[in-house]
C-alpha cells in the first residue's frame, strides 16, 4: 500500500521500506558467511590444497587401504540369511486340525540321509576306510553305530529356529530335529539351515564347531506323528520352549502338556533323558509342571544339579530361542523347568 502526501504525490510506503531493509540485512549476511564455503570450494577445483581438498585426499588413501587389506578378510562371499518377512505365517496353529503333509508309515521308512546328508555321507566314508579287521563289532558295537545315525534331540515346536541352531552347535556329535506344524515357518527353518550349511562350506569350518550337518527341520504334528518317526527309547533330550498357551479352557487339550501326551513321551524318550520345558506365561508354567510331577515316569531335576553337571542347553533355554529373546527384550519372566525320565 503507498502513502499519499499533501500535494497529491504518492510515496513509500514506511512498512514496505522497513521490510525490504531487513531482507537486505539477511542477504548480505548470507553472503557473508557463504563467502568462506565458496572461497574453499574455488581452490578445492583450482587444485588448491584447502581443507576440503586434503580431506580428498584423505579418502582416497582410505580406500587404497581398503583395497590393501589381507586377502583372507575377503576370502569368500558368505550367504545371507533368508528374510522373515518372505515367510509370513500365522502366530499358531491348531494342532487337532487334520493337515494336509504326509507321513511315513513307520519309523523305519523314514530317510534320514535327505535330511542329514553331509552326516550319512561321512559315516559312510568312515565305514569304507575301515579295514576289513576292524569290521567284525560284537552286537553291543553295532547298536552304538546304529544309534549314532538316529536323531537323539527334538525341539518340539521351533519356531525359526534359534534354539535348533544352538542345539547343533553345542553338540556337534549328535543329530539334533526341529518339527514345526506351520509350513512357512517350516521352509524358513530349512532355507536357513541351508544357508548355515553353504557358509559353513565356504569358510571351511573356520568359524563354527559345525558344519550345520547335524541339524534338520520337518514339518509334523507333534501330537499325532512321533510313532512314524521314532523308536522306543530312542530321544535323550526333548524341548518344549515357549509353547502355545491356548488361555481358553475349552482349548486347554491342545496343549503340547498333558497325561495323555506324557504317556507318549515317555515312551520315546531313553531312560535317564531329559524333558527341557519354558514360558512367559505362569499360569501355563505351572500347568506344565504340574503335569510332569503327577507322572510316574518323570522325576522333577533341580537347577543346582543341573548347573553343576554343566548343562548347556539349560543354560540357553532363556536366551536362544527368539521367544526367549522378545521376552528378554520385554524385561518379562521365564518359567522353565527340567525332568528326568525313570
Amino acid at each position: 500500500r503507498e502513502n499519499t502526501s499533501r500535494g497529491g504525490r504518492r510515496g513509500p510506503d514506511p512498512a514496505r521500506a522497513i521490510e525490504s531493509s531487513r531482507v537486505e540485512s539477511r542477504t548480505r549476511t548470507r553472503r557473508t558467511e557463504c563467502a568462506p564455503r565458496d572461497r574453499e570450494t574455488e581452490r578445492e577445483r583450482e587444485g588448491g590444497g584447502g581443507a576440503m581438498s586434503l580431506s580428498g585426499e584423505g579418502h582416497q588413501e582410505a580406500a587404497k587401504g581398503e583395497k590393501r587389506r589381507p586377502d583372507s578378510e575377503h576370502q569368500v562371499a558368505l550367504t545371507s540369511k533368508p528374510k522373515k518377512r518372505l515367510y509370513r505365517a500365522r502366530a499358531h496353529s491348531n494342532p487337532l486340525n487334520d493337515h494336509s503333509f504326509d507321513v511315513p508309515l513307520t519309523p523305519k521308512h523314514v530317510n534320514w540321509s535327505a535330511h542329514y546328508p553331509a552326516w550319512f555321507q561321512q559315516q559312510e566314508q568312515q565305514e569304507q576306510q575301515e579295514q576289513p579287521g576292524d569290521q567284525q563289532h560284537d552286537s553291543s558295537h553295532q547298536d552304538q553305530d546304529k544309534v549314532a545315525k538316529e536323531v537323539e534331540h527334538l525341539d518340539v515346536g521351533c519356531g525359526f529356529g534359534g534354539f535348533l541352531i544352538k542345539l547343533a552347535e553345542l553338540y556337534p556329535d549328535k543329530l539334533s530335529l526341529g518339527l514345526e506344524l506351520r509350513d512357512k515357518v517350516t521352509e524358513y527353518v530349512a532355507a536357513r539351515i541351508e544357508t548355515l550349511r553353504e557358509n559353513a562350506a565356504k569358510a571351511g569350518g573356520a568359524k563354527s564347531t559345525t558344519d550345520y550337518g547335524n541339524v534338520a527341520v520337518l514339518r509334523a504334528n507333534a501330537q499325532k506323528d512321533l510313532p512314524h518317526y521314532f523308536r522306543k527309547a530312542q530321544l535323550t533330550k526333548v524341548f518344549f520352549l515357549f509353547p502355545d498357551p491356548h488361555f481358553k479352557a475349552c482349548n486347554h487339550r491342545r496343549r503340547i502338556i498333558s497325561q495323555q501326551l506324557l504317556d507318549e513321551y515317555a515312551h520315546f524318550i531313553r531312560p535317564g533323558g531329559l524333558v527341557y520345558t519354558i514360558t512367559d506365561v505362569e499360569e501355563l508354567g505351572k500347568w506344565m509342571q504340574g503335569h510332569l510331577d503327577r507322572h510316574p515316569m518323570f522325576l522333577r531335576v533341580s537347577d543346582e544339579e543341573l548347573e553343576r553337571d554343566g548343562d548347556e542347553a539349560f543354560a540357553f533355554l532363556p536366551t536362544a530361542s527368539e521367544e526367549a529373546q522378545k521376552v528378554k527384550r520385554n524385561e518379562g519372566r521365564t518359567y522353565r523347568a527340567v525332568f528326568r525320565r525313570v
